[in-house]
């Protein structure tokens, strides 16, 4: 693609990328998460607030819609047996575009049967540990917002909060439970 051979500097994103999606898979794999593909063409897109793009088939002749998330194909697989799910594909949201949205994009989602939020935070912890350090060589990372740049040192703790003390605390309010 001549983009890339004018913008040569831009070639890392797609390295980094590759590296993330590649760490992402592995470790899911590694905890004995299956990886499955689910449909892209559906009659009614849902598993999500989103708005989906429309199509129709032609064979079929009936109108399609264009996956918005692949939550319940994966939770119909959690409920028909299967332990540990996961995807990572193209998902596709006919909402606005913009710098910081793509209304077609990857994504990741897995699911885990049995299992709840003291599986899931450790879990996690570990996955972007992994990931960051495996993609960065580092497990310290600088976020941009606005005009900050803020460092995040991945290999700390991560902090564990009760989200109703935390809601109240950020709401100014007493007893929301």
């Amino acid at each position: 693609c001549l983009y890339f051979i004018v913008n040569s500097n831009h070639m890392s994103y797609v390295f980094l990328r590759a590296k993330v999606t590649n760490y992402i898979r592995t470790f899911l794999m590694n905890n004995k998460f299956l990886e499955v593909e689910t449909p892209i063409l559906c009659s009614k897109a849902g598993g999500a607030l989103a708005r989906p793009f429309k199509t129709s088939s032609t064979f079929l002749n009936r109108d399609m819609e264009l996956r918005i998330a692949p939550e319940l194909f994966l939770k119909e697989l959690i409920v028909g047996g299967f332990e540990r799910v996961f995807e990572i594909g193209k998902v596709f949201r006919n909402e606005g575009i913009s710098p910081t949205h793509n209304p077609e994009f990857t994504m990741c989602e897995f699911y885990a049967a049995y299992q709840d939020y003291n599986f899931l935070m450790p879990f996690i912890e570990k996955l972007f540990k992994g990931l960051v350090s495996t993609a960065l060589g580092s497990t310290k990372c600088l976020i941009h917002s606005k005009d900050v740049a803020t460092e995040i040192d991945f290999e700390q703790p991560f902090a564990k909060v009760d989200i109703i003390t935390e809601l109240e605390r950020y709401f100014n309010v007493k007893d929301i439970y």
